[in-house]
């Protein structure tokens, strides 16, 4: 292993943008806030000398060209892509680690929600229209880090593949964007009809009525042409919308570009240390002081978000449960709350020793996807997330991030993200439902959660009164 001090003096987007933007599967994990608790390092890199990516039961493994003039390889096989991963992140184990950048190389892309059938039995009903691979990852040796308390800048390369320097920019060197051939792209349209969102909310009070679910997350998706460059998007919405756990990831076919503020699980293998972060209750930011002063004490003494927020704890702990030590789970911050350019969000973390034979892969198989947007009991409310949404989720709340190749992890819950299939632009807002849940409440929840998104795409207008009042909507597949 080497890892090298770069001299740069430009930012990490500039960076990213100068040395790898338009290199085949470049990825930026981008830590854009609060450097001092969540955010300290990012993570950049492209080439990578695997590709391993999933649709259902088909499994590609893409190898680089071994010698000069040789195409990649690719093998095929039909199974459960956990499985596959696990067996290749075995293959490249190293003990390389350091003791402050927590990730040195390894797989990075993204496992999205609809890997859930590989964990449990579920229906499969809703639509996949946007039909982008269900796991997609890059094994990379060769990646740069950025430490931002510091503010010091590494080249990192392991060794597995052929050693080469990774080109680094010292200053910035501007990227030529360009107009795709779209036209009206400030229209969006939803996979729902209002009257039917709000249906859908009923049907999901009535379950918990019955006894089925205590609560479930109910999303609704919307989509729009792309107009320029998805980079350029990516930079509007960190400037918009800063997030610890925000992606970029150009990989072919598809690219993600998100601003989470959630962390699903962080791994530090040496200390045997686990923890998660969910999100549960949110308030809209107002346009003066002490309107957000008010809507923050409104919601950290809502009686109803506190319970709601216990209930998701209390499911995140289980999951933990099943790969740590016994009595080891702790509840370290509670209801901590959270100020976001948009909204407020009370946070949770979650947090365990991890068992001696437990790897990252087992850990995502035991506590995918996220608990706090599903629901809970978990399974019943990812049956009733099939039966009520009209399309699938793809990438919208599986997880992006990095699995080390010395087992260390961290990976957020996809939220507050883009996914860019060749001139669409596709994003998903949803919010827990609870017995007491008031329907236009949470509807009206979902487009503030949309409101830095839609902002990005640079349709400000669209909310005069926190209301889309351009929005092209589509009948729900049932309800």
């Amino acid at each position: 292993m080497r890892i090298e001090e770069v001299n740069t003096s430009i930012s990490s987007a500039e960076l990213f943008k100068s040395s790898f933007l338009g290199r085949s599967f470049c990825f930026f994990l981008d830590s854009g806030m609060d450097p001092q608790k969540l955010g300290r390092f990012s993570f950049m890199g492209a080439e990578p000398f695997l590709i391993v990516k999933s649709k259902g039961r088909l499994i590609e493994v893409i190898e680089g060209p071994r010698a000069k003039g040789q195409g990649p390889r690719v093998k095929r096989s039909i199974g459960d892509p956990f499985v596959v991963i696990k067996k290749l992140l075995k293959k490249y184990r190293t003990d390389f680690y350091h003791n402050e950048i927590p990730f040195l190389g390894g797989a990075v892309g993204y496992f999205s929600y609809d890997l859930c059938h590989f964990i449990e039995r579920l229906p499969s009903t809703a639509i996949d229209d946007i039909d982008v691979p269900d796991l997609y990852l890059g094994f990379y040796d060769n990646i740069v880090a950025i430490d931002h308390i510091k503010n010091k800048t590494y080249r990192i390369h392991l060794g597995i593949s052929e050693d080469y320097r990774l080109p680094i920019a010292d200053c910035y060197v501007p990227f030529t964007d360009y107009q795709l051939p779209i036209t009206d792209y400030q229209k969006l349209e939803s996979n729902f009809l209002k009257e039917a969102y709000i249906s859908a909310i009923n049907t999901a009070k009535e379950y918990i009525r019955q006894g089925d679910i205590y609560q479930v997350n109910l999303s609704q998706r919307f989509s729009t042409g792309l107009a320029i460059h998805a980079f350029e998007l990516y930079k509007r919405l960190r400037e918009i919308n800063p997030a610890p756990f925000a992606s970029y990831l150009d990989f072919e076919g598809v690219k993600i570009i998100s601003a989470s503020p959630e962390r699903f699980l962080k791994i530090d293998v040496k200390n045997r240390y686990i923890e998660t972060r969910p999100i549960k209750g949110t308030r809209p930011r107002a346009n003066t002081p002490v309107g957000d002063e008010r809507l923050k004490r409104e919601l950290i003494g809502s009686a109803k978000d506190r319970a709601e927020h216990i209930m998701i704890v209390d499911l995140e702990r289980n999951d933990l449960g099943r790969v740590c030590e016994y009595g080891s789970i702790k509840w370290p911050e509670t209801m901590a709350l959270e100020k976001y350019s948009t909204v407020f969000h009370l946070v949770s973390t979650v947090s365990g020793t991890l068992k001696k034979d437990v790897d990252a892969v087992d850990c995502l198989v035991n506590c995918f996807p996220g608990g706090s947007i599903t629901g809970a009991p978990k399974i019943r409310s990812m049956e009733i997330i099939d039966e009520l949404e009209p399309t699938k989720r793809a990438v919208y709340t599986g997880a992006v991030g990095y699995i080390g190749f010395n087992g260390n992890m961290d990976t957020n819950i996809a939220i507050r993200t883009f996914i860019n299939k060749e001139d669409k632009l596709y994003f998903q807002v949803g919010g827990g439902i609870v017995a007491d849940s008031d329907p236009e409440a949470e509807y009206q929840e979902t487009l503030d959660k949309a409101k830095a998104l839609i902002n990005a795409i640079d349709a400000t207008a669209l909310f005069g009164l926190g209301l889309p009042g351009d929005v092209r909507f589509s009948p729900a597949r049932k309800i």
